[in-house]
């Protein structure tokens, strides 16, 4: 019997969103190492959808609160749509490049699913600038910047899968057989995804681009020198930074524009 190609790209877009999410997909969606792998060129479209219900929250709860609050809101929407996957990674990636030591002692504090002293700092300082920064959005342009930020970062966060290896070899991550590699073909559909929203934002979306990639390849660049390559949770800290600076340059372009 053929298998039917369509079919398949359906369950692995499905893999990705329940992956990435909290949504609830149908059980013939089914799971496989290959389909979590493959579901890496997807990972920008799953950070539409969050970017989407992000800005539609915020849209929403600005009808009726201050700006402050429908962006609180909206932060929060996001959160628990993704159960804070990415923050989670951030935090224990400031742990455990925070701690010090070789290779070794990175991996091990970053494996512990507790927080220290670096990592709830590194947390709360990522959500305060991201609100600060959000909270100078104009509200006409919140959808468009949240849609973009979010699935150009997850780009970004691709792209380290596409340069770099995997490090961790006890197969105890949560993210091991979703971040094995990704081809030609499967990054350029990832790239798609990933920068078609950033039109939106006309030159700002190229200087937003612009930072996020110089953030990818510093931050990149360190972990890389630090333990050779990357984990879950890198990618996680990754995906965090450069969203963080897609939402810092938005704010300096509209303030001298």
């Amino acid at each position: 019997m053929t298998r039917n190609p369509y079919g398949y790209e359906l369950r692995v877009v499905l893999t990705a969103i329940q992956y990435f999410t909290r949504l609830p997909v149908p059980g013939w969606v089914g799971h496989s190492e290959r389909q979590l792998n493959d579901a890496s060129r997807y990972f920008p479209l799953v950070g539409i959808l969050v970017g989407l219900v992000t800005g539609v929250v915020f849209l929403l709860t600005a009808k009726l609160l201050p700006h402050a609050l429908a962006v609180l809101l909206a932060m929060l929407g996001g959160i628990l749509l993704t159960g804070a996957f990415h923050e989670d990674g951030l935090a224990d990636a400031c742990d455990g490049f925070g701690a010090g030591g070789g290779k070794a002692r990175i991996l091990e504090v970053m494996k512990d699913s507790r927080h220290g002293t670096y990592g709830v700092l590194g947390l709360a300082f990522a959500l305060l600038i991201k609100f600060a920064a959000l909270s100078s959005v104009p509200a006409g342009q919140f959808l468009a910047l949240a849609v973009a930020a979010h699935a150009f970062s997850r780009l970004m966060a691709v792209s380290v899968i596409a340069t770099q290896r995997y490090v961790r070899d006890d197969g105890s991550a949560r993210a091991r057989a979703a971040a094995q590699s990704i081809g030609p073909l499967g990054f350029a559909c990832a790239a798609l995804f990933g920068l078609a929203p950033l039109a939106w934002l006309g030159m700002a979306g190229v200087a937003c681009a612009a930072s996020a990639l110089a953030l990818r390849f510093a931050v990149a660049g360190y972990f890389y020198r630090r333990v050779g390559g990357y984990t879950g949770d890198y990618l996680g800290a990754v995906q965090q930074v450069t969203e963080l600076g897609c939402y810092l340059v938005f704010v300096a372009w509209i303030g001298h524009g």
